[in-house]
């Protein structure tokens, strides 16, 4: 018993060292960068800096070209926004369905649903959807696209987790005269919020961090994304290194944050449908 717990001990102690080499030690780095003046910063070392302009440096990242970096935290902001609530609207009602009603069309159905997770996405045919509905090149088209790209996951998760949920409670409910789209949002939808919480961090990460997908389906200044932005940042402030890890930080600690409040939620989310109960 005492060599388990030092044998566990000793796993626990290795995985935190490792964690803090691969993630805390870079986010230490770079802002340590992002409070230096350019001079410190050229010189790219892991030192403290000989004089702290942290805030200036936020100033300036901001006001650099043309508000480049604000601007496209925004659109970012507004695209993840509206591409992770089609997907948990769409992914929770696809994904109660699949679990509960039986039909011949339900195979067919998931066999879709797992080529979204597996078939890579089609950019000039998208493109060409995207230019008939007069969508390409707008926040709104780039929603539809992300919405899209991600929503074979989303019901994925969704559907495993209503399978835990006994049928009797959709009973009950009918028996008290719900009709389904009041079982659905009354019943069944506050029931879904683990994995809900699951996917609206997972996939906010990720359209807040995608790269590729604005940059086929998104062109244009007025509709840059943070990654796009960060991409012709570090092209336009090659000498001014500060600025240009202050906005990597900038870029860094929204899905940061998420990730810190909701890391318990994520972890019950994804497993919660792995077992059924």
């Amino acid at each position: 018993m005492i060599r388990e717990r030092r044998r566990a001990w000793i796993v626990g102690t290795i995985a935190i060292i490792v964690s803090a080499v691969v993630f805390l030690i870079p986010f230490v780095f770079v802002l340590l960068q992002a409070s230096k003046t350019p001079a410190d910063a050229s010189t790219l070392a892991f030192s403290w800096p000989t004089q702290w302009q942290f805030f200036q440096n936020f100033v300036d990242t901001l006001a650099s070209n043309n508000g480049v970096i604000g601007r496209a935290i925004l659109n970012s902001a507004v695209l993840t926004i509206g591409s992770v609530t089609l997907m948990v609207v769409i992914g929770a009602m696809s994904g109660y369905v699949l679990a509960r009603k039986k039909s011949k069309w339900g195979p067919v159905v998931n066999f879709f649903v797992l080529a979204g997770l597996i078939v890579p996405p089609a950019v000039v045919p998208t493109i060409w959807v995207l230019q008939g509905l007069k969508l390409f090149g707008t926040i709104p088209g780039m929603i539809l696209v992300e919405a899209t790209f991600g929503l074979s996951f989303c019901i994925l998760l969704f559907r495993a987790f209503v399978g835990n949920i006994p049928r009797e409670l959709d009973e009950a409910a009918v028996l008290d005269g719900a009709g389904p789209v009041r079982l659905f949002f009354r019943v069944v939808l506050p029931l879904l919020r683990p994995v809900i919480v699951t996917v609206i961090v997972v996939q906010s990460v990720f359209v807040f961090n995608d790269f590729a997908g604005p940059l086929y389906f998104l062109p244009g200044d007025e509709n840059v994304t943070v990654q796009l932005a960060l991409y012709t940042f570090s092209g336009q402030n090659l000498s001014f290194f500060n600025l240009l890890f202050m906005a990597i930080l900038l870029i860094t600690i929204p899905p940061l944050i998420a990730y810190i409040f909701f890391n318990r939620q994520i972890v019950s989310g994804i497993t919660s449908g792995a077992v059924k109960g």
